[in-house]
C-alpha cells in the first residue's frame, strides 16, 4: 500500500494501536518492526491497524510525532529548572544531543526528510510535533535570561536555532551519512559541553 497523507483514520482502538506500535518501533526500529508484531503487542488485529493507517511509514511517523512531543516536553521541563544558563543549557543540550544520536531519532529524521519531498504534510507534521515546540520553549527561556542580564542577544530566534545546530556539531552528520554510527560518552559529552561553551562565549555577559 502507498502512504497517503491525510489517510489516517482514528477510531476506538487507535490510541491502543499507536502505543503498541510505539513499543515495537522503539524496540526494533523501523526496518525491524512488522505489522504482525505491532498487532500482537497492541492486542488488535492487522485488519484494525490497516483500517486506521494504510502504510507502515505513515504509522511510524504518527509514532514519531508522539515521541518527539514527549521528548520536547522532557526538554522543556529541564529548561524550566531554576539555575544559571550554563546549567540549564547543559541539561537541554544533553537531551537534544542524545535524542539526535539515538536510533529512533536517526530513523525519524531520515524518514521525515525522505518523505517530505513527496508528501510535504509529513515533514511539516514532524517539524511541528517536536522541533518547533522545543525551539519555542528555548526562545522563551533565552528571553528570560536576557531580562535577568545573564545573556545579551539581539536576535533571539536566530540564537535559539544556533544553539540547536551546535548540538548537532561533529557527530550528527557523520551518523546520518553512515560514516560512524556509535559514539563514546566522551565524544557525546564533548559536543554537549562545546555547544554550551560556544553559545555562552558568544552571548553570555
Amino acid at each position: 500500500m502507498n502512504a497517503q497523507p491525510g489517510a489516517i483514520k482514528k477510531g476506538r482502538k487507535f490510541d491502543q494501536m499507536l502505543e503498541g506500535a510505539r513499543k515495537v518501533f522503539m524496540a526494533d526500529g523501523f526496518e525491524g518492526a512488522n505489522v504482525d508484531e505491532i498487532a500482537r503487542v497492541a492486542k488488535v488485529s492487522k485488519a484494525t491497524i490497516y483500517s486506521y493507517v494504510p502504510d507502515k511509514r505513515l504509522l511510524f511517523m504518527e509514532v514519531a510525532k508522539l515521541e518527539c512531543r514527549r521528548q520536547a516536553d522532557a526538554a522543556i521541563a529541564r529548561m524550566q529548572l531554576a539555575g544559571p544558563a550554563s546549567a540549564v543549557l547543559f541539561e537541554a543540550a544533553s537531551h537534544m544531543v542524545r535524542f539526535f544520536l539515538s536510533d529512533f531519532g536517526r530513523q525519524t529524521y531520515r524518514i521525515a526528510v525522505a518523505e517530505s519531498e513527496r508528501f510535504p504534510e509529513i515533514g511539516r507534521a514532524f517539524y511541528n510535533s517536536g522541533p518547533t515546540i522545543a525551539r519555542t520553549a528555548l526562545t522563551a527561556y533565552l528571553a528570560d535570561r536576557i531580562s535577568n542580564n545573564e545573556l545579551v542577544v539581539d536576535d533571539i530566534e536566530l540564537a535559539a536555532d544556533q544553539f540547536i545546530e551546535l548540538c548537532k556539531a561533529s557527530l550528527h552528520t557523520k551518523m546520518m551519512m553512515g560514516v560512524k554510527t556509535e559514539f563514546t560518552d566522551a565524544e557525546v559529552d564533548r559536543v554537549i559541553r562545546g555547544a554550551v561553551d560556544t553559545f555562552l562565549a558568544r552571548y553570555g555577559t
